[in-house]
């Protein structure tokens, strides 16, 4: 059998897998809440690793190391450095408090559903204008992830990019299509370890190949990239880091607490005392995966030098260190990368569309099974969209997936941090936080792109400001919204990590 054929062997086993798990799931999800949030039943490694493996994507072993691979440390480890913080932050300050609020006030299954009852905002504004900026940004990730697939397919099969684009949509599609959130969360579970082993076994073959880190160094200085490894000067030793490009790159960790597809994990472990154990292991991955990805593309430069596109290091050194079989195990994770994000992104804003505007503002009498069926036609419409979106063979991974998470760290993220420590926040603060930090980083990006500072730390910002002044000044709080903060907080603090059941609006666990 040629090298060719194991590599498409790999790929065909690893596929079948992952459309199985859907396909088992399809039986086991009954109710709205089952194919969005798995009947909040997610175990601690589910929770801990879906969340980051479906928070990387495909940007983990193509965007991040064509970074490292064009500029080396000075940019790539800084990002890193920016996510690495912002994932910590977000488990240890987010996490239990959205996972409690959930459950207790209202028993909310989306993002848009929380803010409806942080609120209770009967005009379904807030719902409304969360679930349109879901969509408008998600279609944006959704279409890199799309990318990637398409750039994996064309590099390892030589197929036409447009070709390897439908396969790879049809792939993700499929399994989403059929088993919802906890298809999703099982099959990220291996994928992220398929992932953490894969960025991790590449680099240390690289160096091995090379012979050692001094050929390595000399191979690139070589190449023009001396300065791979000085972390305030870029590669090519052209210039050093900035004020703004330091603000630009640590400024990534800002978005972590506005990101839907992390957040809903979050909601959905099935016990607050495992949160502690999900954040532990979530932080082992992530600090793993991501000095490992900033290692590939550093290490890369000397292996591959002179690639046209350095988001392809990971593939080309994959094939050139690996037997067929093995590479085809091995490129199997960028697919795990791209599916492991782009499912819970299609999941996430067909939630948008068909429960947050769909169910709660056209037709609130529809039951489970119609809304069940809504939601899946709702993936393949997105989905197609998506796929209209990323039919550029030119789109940039890095590019599609940093514009995205400018967009809802900027729109969500003050918001969402607002909404549970700050019991003064209203509901036209809310509101001002979301319109003003998603605008922003639209216009930033648009019309201030040349001043080189990120989007979202502008954003950010201005979201800030916007929910901060207009709940001090923008009207009277509501004594019903603050007397609910009080109520949720009063049983946080008194149960922190055990789970409320002693009564109240929240239902016990099943």
């Amino acid at each position: 059998m040629s090298g060719s054929s194991w590599i498409t062997v790999a790929f065909a086993v690893y596929l079948l897998g992952m459309m199985a798990v859907g396909v088992w799931f399809f039986f086991r999800s009954r109710t709205l809440s089952d194919y969005y949030l798995g009947g909040r039943r997610l175990n601690k490694w589910v929770t801990a690793i879906s969340a980051q493996a479906s928070d990387m994507s495909g940007w983990l072993l193509l965007g991040l190391p064509g970074a490292a691979y064009a500029a080396g440390l000075a940019d790539s480890l800084w990002i890193a450095v920016g996510l690495g913080v912002g994932t910590w932050l977000n488990w240890r300050h987010v996490a239990l408090r959205l996972r409690h609020y959930t459950r207790i006030a209202g028993n909310a299954i989306t993002i848009p559903d929380f803010f409806e009852n942080r609120f209770q905002d009967r005009s379904h504004v807030l719902r409304t204008v969360s679930a349109l900026i879901i969509l408008v940004f998600f279609l944006i990730y959704t279409a890199s992830g799309f990318v990637a697939g398409a750039k994996l397919f064309n590099t390892v099969f030589g197929l036409s990019y447009q070709g390897a684009l439908l396969l790879g949509v049809g792939v993700i599609l499929t399994y989403t299509f059929l088993g919802g959130f906890m298809a999703v969360c099982w099959t990220d579970l291996f994928q992220g370890m398929l992932m953490l082993a894969a960025i991790g076994l590449v680099p240390a073959m690289g160096i091995h190949r090379l012979g050692g880190v001094e050929p390595m160094n000399a191979a690139l200085a070589a190449a023009g990239k001396a300065q791979m490894f000085n972390l305030l000067t870029y590669a090519d030793g052209a210039g050093g880091v900035g004020v703004v490009a330091m603000l630009s790159t640590l400024g990534w960790g800002l978005g972590y607490c506005g990101m839907p597809h992390i957040l809903v994990r979050f909601m959905a472990i099935r016990h607050p005392g495992e949160v502690v154990q999900a954040r532990r292991i979530a932080m082992v991955w992530v600090v793993l995966a991501l000095s490992a990805a900033v290692l590939v593309g550093c290490v890369g430069a000397a292996f591959v030098p002179g690639l046209a596109d350095g988001e392809r290091v990971f593939m080309e050194m994959v094939r050139a260190l690996f037997p067929p079989f093995l590479a085809g195990l091995l490129l199997s994770a960028i697919l795990a990368a791209i599916m492991s994000t782009a499912d819970s992104q299609l999941l996430v804003a067909a939630s948008a569309l068909s429960g947050d505007v769909y169910h709660a503002l056209l037709r609130k009498q529809a039951g489970d099974r119609e809304l069940l069926w809504m939601s899946r036609g709702a993936v393949m419409l997105i989905a197609g969209a998506a796929y209209v979106m990323a039919r550029d063979p030119d789109a940039s991974v890095f590019g599609l997936v940093s514009y995205a998470w400018a967009g809802f760290g900027a729109a969500f993220g003050p918001v969402v941090l607002a909404s549970l420590f700050v019991r003064r926040t209203t509901r036209a603060g809310a509101l001002a936080g979301m319109l003003l930090g998603g605008a922003t980083v639209i216009l930033w990006k648009n019309f201030m792109s040349h001043t080189g500072l990120y989007e979202l730390v502008p954003g950010f910002a201005a979201g800030t400001l916007g929910v901060t002044v207009v709940s001090l000044f923008g009207g009277a709080r509501r004594d019903a919204v603050t007397a609910q903060f009080d109520r949720v907080m009063h049983h946080y603090a008194r149960h922190g990590h055990r789970e409320w059941t002693d009564g109240g609006p929240g239902p016990a666990e099943e």
